[in-house]
């Protein structure tokens, strides 16, 4: 009789670890949702049979990662409660798999939902001036985030995502605004994300995040590299 509830017993607590960490944590909530969103996009692109098994596979990895995460933060907590290079290294790291598991989704989901003409489609309704002009986007946001990183950890100021001698926040609000500027073919629609730029910019400023001079700083980094990539591919790209 035991042999034959010990299976049960173990899914019945597999399950109750998935509660527990669906309960504690926030980003698996966030995790949960995005699975949920992701599965209803797939049905709305018509994805095959085999992108939704990729698609399946990685939304599992991203799950499973923060799940791991999560142990092995109870199991160093449990260990220690004071202060320990080592104890913050493998929570750091722990959380470092999850980042690359979530990145690697977001790439596969980008790859899988444009394939096709979904990405002709997708630019005609958004009334995009060229189809290509997403993934060109997503390549120089990509170079952009690298770049801010890096100056972010030789400023030796602040931290990555708070702070430091180049405001992040504005690059990304001014990238954005260039983007639109240069896919949408409704000026007064740029003019609008530069505004809306502008006030992020300004919120970082009276928010004492960063100075003046960083917010700046973000503005035209983002602004000079999203130009200047969009300029060289326009013969490829045509923005006209």
């Amino acid at each position: 009789m035991r042999l034959f509830r010990d299976p049960m017993n173990g899914f019945k607590y597999a399950i109750e670890g998935v509660v527990h960490v669906f309960r504690t944590q926030r980003h698996m909530r966030f995790h949960f949702l995005t699975m949920v969103l992701v599965l209803v996009v797939s049905l709305v692109f018509k994805l095959k049979r085999e992108e939704v098994i990729i698609l399946l596979f990685t939304i599992t990895l991203v799950l499973a990662a923060e799940m791991f995460n999560t142990a092995i933060e109870a199991v160093v907590d449990l260990v220690t409660q004071t202060y320990h290079p080592l104890a913050k290294f493998a929570k750091d790291i722990a959380a470092g798999a999850v980042l690359i598991t979530t990145i690697n989704a977001l790439a596969v989901g980008f790859l899988l939902f444009p394939g096709g003409d979904r990405l002709q489609l997708l630019s005609t309704d958004m009334g995009l001036k060229s189809p290509g002009w997403p993934v060109i986007a997503a390549v120089t946001f990509l170079l952009l985030s690298i770049m801010i990183l890096m100056w972010k950890v030789a400023g030796g100021k602040g931290k990555l995502l708070k702070g430091g001698i180049v405001s992040g926040h504005s690059a990304v609000g001014f990238f954005l605004a260039t983007t639109i500027m240069f896919m949408s073919a409704n000026k007064a629609i740029g003019i609008l994300a530069f505004l809306l730029a502008v006030l992020v910019a300004q919120s970082r400023v009276e928010g004492g995040i960063h100075t003046l001079a960083e917010v700046v700083t973000g503005a035209l980094l983002a602004t000079g590299v999203a130009c200047v990539v969009y300029i060289v591919l326009s013969p490829v790209f045509p923005i006209h």
